[in-house]
Formats: structure tokens, C-alpha cells, sequence
């Protein structure tokens, strides 16, 4: 089955905004050396540990990129069955879709915010976004479900919370008594976690965008907060290892410390040994040589211990710093885990509430319609009939204006036309009073309308509001996770110049 052809053009889309390709890719196909991916993988880490893969044969450079997708998957096992090395070698087009789908979802929830994705047109992002959100549903049986999704016309069913876009365009109006309760429990939240991220509250609101909206919602959010956590804690592990080497390297100095001071006594020994036996001068001197460059050696020795002491310290302090930081972050976490379920389940009965309320106005709205239909049509029949009656009045006025000078017999006879005018004339005034009450209904009626109307928009206001109080929310609790991003930077700063002196 082919591949699904706007899917495949979103993916190149993305695949050339990155950047490392000389020219725009305009077919899958060209991705077959997996020279582009080791590239975005180098501009993820913003290191060049893979340029000297690029030099290897094609079954070292697939192999470098099945190791980077093991490592940072979810499951260990899920890039070494989601993309087998051999149709990567065969250049199977469905493969090298999985590889870009993969290094999408890796580099979005690494280091792309939600502005960086207006570079890319609606229908692109739309399409991107979908990808994302798929990912996110089906991160346990991504081998089972994958390639259906890169070869069917329409996205899979999702399994858990709805999509950003469905929370975009679904209609979310409630009654305004329950609408005010709801949102000031939505502000207790938003406030009870602004105040414990330290982050203000004049954010802007989130993009209006799908790859914007994709990234604001809980699920996304929640997700790259632990993905994150879990790079902390690796290089707290690293950390850890480290201060091990830095411990029993200077474990070993020490012990040679004390090799190079047991040796200086016994020459101190033999030293005074051979001055008591009043050795030659010649002799004398050498010792005296040995001794004063075994003192240096010591000395320098002992100097380098104090050093290695000294960094041990900086180190046990900075593995103390680490571990109360990522303390702090895992409980963090924990906090804005619970306040973006609180969120979520807000913002479901926020839905619930604003459809029924949306079913139950459209419903008044069809009928105050049907009664203004209604009152419009019978308005014109009685108007129609009041120009007929009118007519036969004029008719009959005049033939009795001819008869006036008849006998009275004539006249007798056209007693029953004058009486029949009479009652013309009732149903006409009868007629014209009936249609003055449709008048009035139809006013009624219409003002009532625009009245429902004016309602309804009040009601989007207000929850187009409450959505960008969401969005300050999330926003808040990117800040927080930022602040702790840049204090891991300037533990790995610290690191690296160690290992430097350390060479």
C-alpha cells in the first residue's frame, strides 16, 4: 500500500525546515543513505559525534541511527522492531518514514517551542500535528499501528484524551450560573501552580496554531516534563559515575603517596646509616641528590592529592546541588501532574456542560425560526386577503353609487349588496387588527433572536478567554522547566572543565 501522500509531504516538509539539506528534498527516496538523519540526530544534540559516521558504509551509518532511536525511545526494544535494519538497507520508503516520524517526535520534545512551527504553512502543520498526536496515543503498540497510519487515507481512531485540534474547533458553551463556578475552580488552579513554578502571570497566551495548540495541550506537556526528568536523572547517573573515578583515582595517588613516603624514610635511613659509617663524600652527594628529587616528587604528589581533594569537594557539593535540584523538580513534576489532570477533567465537564447548552440553544433557535416563519407566512396571507377584500368594497361602492338614483324597488333589491359590504368591511378591520398582533409577534419574535444571539457570542467570549488562561497556564510550567534545564547546562559546563584540567 502506498504511503499516505500528505503525511509523506509534511514529513519532507519538516525533514528540509531543519536545514542540514543542500537542496529541498522533494521525494522520500533521497533520504536512502540516512546521510540527512545522522545530520538532524548531530543538530538534536548540537554535537558532531556523527560526522565521522557519515564516512562509514551505509550498514554503520543505519547502525548509528537504530543505537540513537534505541536509546532514546521509550522502550529499549521498540526501534529494533519498529525499523529493521534491512529495509533501511533496502530503501523502503515506509521505513525511512518511520525514521523521520521518530526524529520529529524526539526533536519536538527536546528543543522546539511552539513558535518555531509558523514557518510551515495550516494544511502542513495540520498534518505534522496529527503525527504528533498519534505518536503520543500510541506509544505502546507503535509496531502494531504505524505503518497502517502512514498508509491510510485518514488518521486512526485515538485512544485517550482528544486531540488539540478536536479541543479547538469543538463548541464548549454552558449555562452562565455553572460557567462562573467552573471557571473559578480553572483559576484556583491556574493560580495554586503559577505560584509554585515562581513564573508571573503576563505570559502571552499559546499560538494559534496547530503545531502551537498540539504542544499546549496537558497530554504533550506532561509527557515532555518527564521525558526531561528522565535526561536529568541520567546526568545526575553520569555525575555520580564521575565523582566514583574522581574517588578512586585519588585513592590510588594517595596510595602512592604513601609508597613515596615509606621509600623517602627508609633513604632517610640509610642516609643516616651512611653518614655514620662515614661514607665518601661522592656517595654522599648522590644520596643527597636522590633524596632532594624524591622530596620534589613528593611534594608535587602531595600537591596534586590537594588539588584531586579539592575537586572531590567541588563535586560532592555539585552531586548534593544535583540531587536536591532533581528533587525538587520530581516533586515538581508531581505537583504539575496533578494540577494538569485537574485541567483536563475542568476542561472535559467544560465541554460536556457547553454542548448540551449548545444542543439545548440551537434547538430554541430552530423554533423561535419556525414561529418567525410561521408568523411571516400567515402575516402575508392576511395581507393578500385584505387587498382581495378590498377590491370587492371598492367594486361595491361603485355599483351602489350607479344605483342611487334607481327606483325603490332597485334599491331594495341591493339591500343585500350593502349588507354584504358591511360585513367585507368587519373582516377587513377583523383582518387588519389580526395582522397588527402578527406584526407585534413577528417584532417579538425577531428580538428575541438577536437577543439569543448576543448570548451565545457572550458565551464563546468568555470561553475563548478561559482557554488562554489555560494556555498562560502551561506556559508557567514551561518557564519552571526551563529554569531547571539551564541549571543541568551549567552542571555539564562545570563538568567538561574538569575533564579538561583533569587531561
Amino acid at each position: 500500500m502506498p504511503l499516505h501522500g500528505a503525511r509523506a509531504a509534511a514529513l519532507l516538509a519538516w525533514v528540509n525546515s531543519t536545514g542540514v539539506c543542500t537542496d529541498p528534498l522533494d521525494d522520500l527516496s533521497q533520504l536512502q543513505d540516512c546521510s540527512v538523519f545522522i545530520r538532524i540526530i548531530n543538530k538534536i544534540h548540537r554535537s558532531e559525534e556523527g560526522e565521522s559516521v557519515l564516512e562509514q558504509p551505509l550498514p554503520e551509518r543505519i547502525s548509528f541511527i537504530r543505537s540513537f532511536l534505541q536509546k532514546h525511545c521509550k522502550h529499549k526494544s521498540a526501534a529494533e522492531n519498529l525499523v529493521p535494519a534491512q529495509k533501511l538497507l533496502e530503501g523502503e520508503e515506509l521505513a525511512l518514514a518511520k525514521v523521520a516520524v521518530l526524529l520529529l517526535y524526539h526533536t519536538s520534545m527536546s528543543c522546539k517551542s511552539p513558535g518555531d512551527w509558523n514557518e510551515f504553512d495550516y494544511k502542513t502543520q495540520v498534518e505534522l500535528a496529527s503525527i504528533l498526536k498519534f505518536v503520543l496515543d500510541n506509544e505502546e503498540s507503535l509496531n502494531e499501528n504505524l505503518e497502517m497510519f502512514l498508509q491510510r487515507k485518514a488518521p486512526l481512531p485515538s485512544s485517550s484524551a482528544p486531540s488539540s485540534g478536536s479541543e479547538e474547533h469543538s463548541p464548549l458553551l454552558s449555562l452562565p450560573h455553572k460557567r462562573e463556578v467552573r471557571f473559578l475552580e480553572l483559576q484556583r488552579i491556574a493560580s495554586s501552580s503559577s505560584s509554585s513554578s515562581g513564573a508571573n502571570n503576563m505570559l502571552p497566551g499559546p499560538p494559534s496554531s496547530p503545531m502551537g495548540d498540539i504542544m499546549q495541550t496537558p497530554q504533550f506537556q506532561l509527557r515532555r516534563l518527564k521525558k526531561q526528568l528522565a535526561v536529568e536523572r541520567e546526568n545526575r547517573d553520569e555525575l555520580e559515575v564521575e565523582l566514583a573515578e574522581n574517588r578512586k583515582l585519588i585513592t590510588e595517588k594517595e596510595a602512592q603517596i604513601t609508597m613515596m613516603q615509606q621509600r623517602i624514610d627508609r633513604l632517610a635511613l640509610l642516609n643516616e646509616k651512611q653518614a655514620a659509617d662515614q661514607l665518601e663524600p661522592k656517595e654522599m652527594e648522590e644520596l643527597r641528590e636522590k633524596n632532594e628529587s624524591l622530596m620534589v616528587r613528593l611534594h608535587e604528589a602531595l600537591r596534586q592529592c590537594q588539588d584531586l581533594k579539592t575537586e572531590k569537594g567541588q563535586m560532592d557539593r555539585k552531586i548534593n546541588q544535583l540531587s536536591e535540584e532533581n528533587g525538587d523538580l520530581s516533586f515538581k513534576l508531581r505537583e504539575i501532574a496533578s494540577h494538569l489532570v485537574q485541567l483536563q477533567e475542568a476542561l472535559n465537564e467544560l465541554s460536556e456542560e457547553h454542548n448540551a447548552a449548545l444542543a439545548q440553544s440551537q434547538e430554541k433557535q430552530g423554533q423561535l425560526e419556525s414561529e418567525l416563519h410561521g408568523a411571516l407566512q400567515e402575516k402575508k396571507c392576511s395581507e393578500e386577503k385584505i387587498e382581495i377584500l378590498q377590491g370587492k368594497i371598492s367594486l361595491l361602492e361603485d355599483q351602489l353609487a350607479k344605483l342611487g338614483d334607481c327606483s325603490t324597488q332597485e334599491k331594495g333589491e341591493v339591500m343585500g349588496d350593502i349588507l354584504k359590504l358591511e360585513e367585507l368591511k368587519q373582516e377587513v378591520s377583523s383582518l387588519a387588527a389580526k395582522g397588527a398582533e402578527l406584526q407585534a409577534t413577528v417584532l417579538r419574535l425577531e428580538e428575541e433572536k438577536q437577543l439569543r444571539e448576543a448570548a451565545l457570542q457572550s458565551e464563546r467570549g468568555r470561553f475563548e478567554e478561559e482557554k488562554q488562561q489555560l494556555g498562560s497556564l502551561v506556559t508557567n510550567l514551561q518557564s519552571s522547566l526551563s529554569e531547571s534545564h539551564r541549571a543541568r547546562e551549567r552542571l555539564e559546563q562545570d563538568l567538561r572543565a574538569h575533564e579538561a584540567k583533569a587531561e
